[in-house]
């Protein structure tokens, strides 16, 4: 019969603390080198699409004598187009509301069929007929 044999562990926490710290230095020191390689490397890559994507940075004195709050003229317009959408919008609303509590429309089945259309699916397709066949 063979013979069991023991195995013995005995704690060392010198060398348990030794070896935790030498693997914390370790990581530290891959984490360094990977962001110094990363920094090196990075600027090659990017180079050519930063000159793509971002416009042409104005002279410092040129940002100096520019207004500072005023956003530019795109993006202005660009607001002013969403404002104007939501305000067609919110009057599209305003009219099929309008539209369903007006007892003449009732008896109108064009008129019920589109604003069942427009509840259901709202299209401009839908909008449109709301407006031309309930009013």
């Amino acid at each position: 019969m063979p013979r069991h044999r023991e195995l013995k562990i005995t704690l060392k926490p010198l060398q348990l603390i030794f070896c935790v710290a030498f693997g914390l230095w370790l990581g530290a020191v891959a984490i360094a080198l990977s962001l110094w390689l990363a920094l090196r490397l990075w600027p090659e890559h990017v180079q050519p699409v930063a000159q793509v994507v971002v416009p042409a940075v104005t002279p410092p004195a040129a940002r100096l004598s520019a207004p500072v709050a005023q956003p530019p003229q795109d993006a202005q317009s660009e607001m002013f187009e969403r404002y104007k959408d939501i305000l067609h919008q919110q009057q599209v609303q305003q009219a099929a509301e309008a539209a369903q509590g007006n007892p003449r429309n009732l008896n109108s089945p064009k008129c019920q069929f589109w604003l069942a259309q427009n509840r259901t699916a709202p299209t401009d397709k839908s909008q449109a007929a709301v407006l031309e066949f309930c009013y």
